[in-house]
């Protein structure tokens, strides 16, 4: 048995954690580029506002999927590292995962503070008639507006690091890694 199939027979992630995992990957590496893109001077206003829109509304997406996410995690804990992983990348692993999942917290209270103390829509919401505890304020949405914008850039930081030890781990060592959340097959079932 090869050192990747054993230790995705012995460590892969549940189907519910890889689900919520890439549900999340695809909507956060679509929400980085749209949030950039949509702040950009010159763009037609009804581009602008379909961007802001989409934007938002996957940034409250987003924040049901951590909550899940996270609950998820305490119930079911992930499985543990191959033993013979460095103590350095087990220890990079632990601490990029707890910034991912920080930001990934973060960035949608921050947005949607942002927002609704600027006193925009967020419009799936306001049609489910959600009412906000977040008071009209200016400088409010100025200082989640700030949290958001360099959230963003160390989200895109942690998230371009992930994909670049996921790619080392799935391409270049080959140790399984990799497949421990990719494995289509599913060897760990719930």
């Amino acid at each position: 048995m090869s050192p990747q199939t054993t230790i995705q027979h012995h460590s892969a992630y549940s189907r519910t954690a890889r689900v919520i995992h890439w549900s999340m990957a695809l909507l956060i590496l679509s929400t980085i580029p749209v949030g950039f893109l949509m702040v950009q001077e010159g763009l037609a206003r009804s581009l602008q506002n379909a961007l802001f829109i989409y934007h938002k509304n996957v940034g409250v997406l987003l924040l049901v999927l951590i909550a899940v996410r996270i609950a998820y995690r305490f119930a079911v804990p992930p499985p543990p590292l191959p033993d013979q992983m460095p103590a350095w990348q087990a220890k990079a692993a632990g601490l990029s995962h707890i910034a991912l999942y920080a930001l990934m917290l973060i960035m949608p209270v921050a947005g949607y503070i942002r927002v609704k103390a600027g006193g925009f829509p967020i419009e799936t919401l306001d049609a489910l008639g959600i009412g906000s505890p977040v008071t009209r304020s200016d400088e409010i949405a100025e200082i989640a507006k700030t949290v958001h914008y360099y959230g963003a850039l160390a989200l895109t930081a942690v998230v371009a690091l992930h994909i670049f030890a996921a790619a080392h781990h799935g391409l270049i060592r080959r140790d399984g890694i990799f497949s421990r959340m990719w494995s289509p097959k599913d060897s760990a079932g719930g």
